[in-house]
């Protein structure tokens, strides 16, 4: 009943006694509506007691555990002109095919039988290297047979030496003994003439002795000179040794030149081996450029380069290739007042795009659609967007990722931190307090230990 009129009739009559009033004014409309309200604040009160784990949430995208695995580009190391194609993008290829045949733009490498010619030079002038080796050997023989003839020659000079000593001490006692001789008949002469003198021998006799003295001069002066020639024999040995010497010196001394002269050119032609091995490994690693092929097995993702013909220099980009196979990681980015909270090997949970999820940020297991990952590593130095880039791999204790995720696509981390009350996290929320500092208990225990 509504209580409209200036005159209100429950002040004039008492209602109470009436079993309809009774019903409509003394029953308890928000009864339910109290219970509600007070089991949903006892529910609220017990569920701000529930355990909230605390994380750190950031963007990111796939990409390869490995720097081989990620997608590239194909480079040709040499100039060339396209010449023909052997593949389509999409191609799926194998390590070591064949991608596209390109043909030399440089003059110096038109020639197809080059390798062949650098290889008949390279012959030529090993068979140089071998002529000179044998020169050299017989300069050697030579040095060898000159050596041996001098040590000969030499003995022979020695000998004659010798044997003019010999002559001379021999010419030396024939010259005393025709003095002896001489003074002998000068003493028979002085007798002679003197008994001659005195009358008591004759004059024959006296003639006699005077020419027996005459002949012993005659022999001492031919031995004083045989004595001369000894000693000129003993002079012109020596000389012949010093001659001998010099001649042989000299003999040797050409020998040893030409034989280091041809063994300078032997080494000077090996050096010009050498280099025409270097252009030969050259232009045969050069002909294998020629044709372009795959580094692994993947797929022909772009054609950086159109039609045939079409010329390009060393170092620019060809084709872009996928790997077949990839370990798949995830990098993503925190803020630098969360990067303390980051360790290696902490556990991460991650929601692809494209794949649909139900996430409760503080109830990991709960969730739905994400996927478990590992910290592998934590970059040093701010990335260019601000951050710190941190980079994920599967968690092999945790179900496997999808196998269609690919690398570029885009994702959302969570890294887990400690569990707090629930009425901790809306406090530190409301307060704008960074997490719980965090550090992994087995980082404590190495620290103890």
């Amino acid at each position: 009943m509504l209580n409209i009129s200036r005159n209100p009739l429950n002040k004039d009559v008492d209602l109470s006694k009436f079993k309809s009033a009774e019903q409509v004014l003394n029953k308890d409309y928000f009864k339910q509506s109290r219970r509600f309200l007070t089991g949903f604040a006892i529910v609220c009160f017990v569920m701000l007691f529930l355990p909230w784990t605390q994380n750190i949430s950031g963007r990111g995208n796939v990409t390869t555990l490995t720097p081989e695995q990620r997608p590239q580009t194909i480079q040709s190391p040499i100039p060339g002109s396209i010449q023909q194609w052997f593949v389509r993008e999409g191609d799926s290829v194998r390590k070591g095919d064949t991608i596209m045949k390109i043909a030399e733009i440089k003059s110096e490498y038109f020639d197809p039988n080059l390798v062949q010619r650098t290889e008949k030079q390279r012959q030529a002038k090993e068979f140089s290297v071998e002529s000179y080796q044998g020169k050299v050997k017989a300069q050697n023989v030579r040095i060898s047979a000159l050596v041996n003839e001098r040590k000969l020659k030499l003995e022979q000079a020695q000998n004659k030496i010798l044997q003019a000593y010999q002559k001379v001490k021999a010419d030396s006692i024939d010259l005393v003994a025709a003095q002896t001789n001489m003074v002998i008949a000068q003493t028979k002469y002085n007798r002679a003439d003197s008994l001659y003198q005195d009358g008591f021998t004759a004059l024959k006799r006296v003639e006699d002795a005077r020419v027996k003295l005459q002949e012993t001069q005659a022999k001492e002066t031919s031995q004083e000179a045989k004595l001369l020639v000894s000693r000129n024999e003993v002079i012109n040995a020596k000389l012949e040794i010093s001659r001998i010497r010099a001649e042989y010196a000299d003999k040797i001394s050409k020998a040893e030149s030409e034989k280091f002269s041809a063994l300078s050119n032997q080494l000077d032609t090996e050096a010009q081996v050498q280099k025409l091995e270097n252009q030969v490994s050259n232009y045969t690693i050069r002909n294998g450029l020629l044709y372009v092929t795959a580094p692994y097995d993947g797929f022909i993702q772009t054609v950086l380069r159109g039609g045939v013909g079409q010329t390009f220099k060393e170092g620019e980009e060809l084709v872009g290739i996928l790997p077949a196979q990839v370990d798949l990681a995830v990098e993503t980015y925190v803020e630098p007042i969360d990067l303390p909270l980051i360790h290696k090997g902490e556990k991460v949970r991650v929601q692809f795009d494209g794949w649909p999820a139900i996430i409760f940020s503080g109830w990991p297991n709960v969730s739905y659609g994400t996927y478990g990952a590992e910290v592998v590593a934590v970059e040093r130095f701010i990335s260019p967007n601000g951050k710190f880039r941190v980079l994920l791999k599967p968690d092999p204790e945790d179900h496997p990722w999808p196998k269609d995720v690919r690398a570029g696509s885009g994702a959302y981390t969570m890294a887990l931190l400690e569990d707090v009350p629930i009425w901790f996290e809306l406090w530190r929320q409301l307060n704008g307090f960074p997490p719980n500092y965090y550090q992994p208990l087995d980082s404590d225990i190495a620290k103890k230990k």
